[in-house]
């Protein structure tokens, strides 16, 4: 099959099959779907043990997530959003927000661009974007003799 041809079929992942990817500090996982070129994005499944909060942080591009299960607190603006609640954060959003309760939070989360970690004064710690997670995930599959399950455009 041509790659033009390719390109136009359909491009399953099981996610069932895929473990949960530590991901940094204690309490946050992923099961990456997809990751776009060029630094434009990736799609993955996030897990947040209760309790877990994410730092400060502002996007490059926009975000769409929709919580699968548990209930997390979006910190700037006090709103609680549960299982199947949406949250579209537009292009250099600022925000931090946990997961509260006692089950972990899941999330189905499509982020465009990068995602900006920020210190107390504003001033950017740490730039993650999809070559990173990407890597991320490849040197998690080969130090655990993983299948690579995750797609790339």
């Amino acid at each position: 099959m041509s790659p033009a041809a390719q390109s136009l079929t359909s491009h399953p992942v099981d996610p069932a099959r895929m473990p949960w990817i530590p991901m940094g500090p204690p309490g946050l996982s992923f099961k990456p779907l997809r990751f776009f070129r060029d630094g434009a994005g990736w799609m993955y499944i996030f897990r947040l043990e209760p309790g877990t909060l994410i730092p400060r942080h502002r996007h490059t591009g926009e975000v769409h997530a929709v919580n699968l299960s548990g209930t997390r607190k979006l910190l700037d603006t006090g709103d609680v959003v549960g299982p199947g609640g949406y949250v579209y954060e537009p292009a250099g959003n600022t925000d931090s927000w946990m997961a509260i309760g006692d089950e972990p939070v899941v999330i189905l989360i499509t982020v465009r661009g990068a995602i900006e970690y920020l210190d107390a004064e504003g001033r950017v710690t740490k730039s993650v974007g999809s070559a990173e997670r990407l890597e991320t995930y490849r040197r998690w599959c080969e130090a655990n003799g993983a299948e690579f399950l995750a797609t790339l455009e």
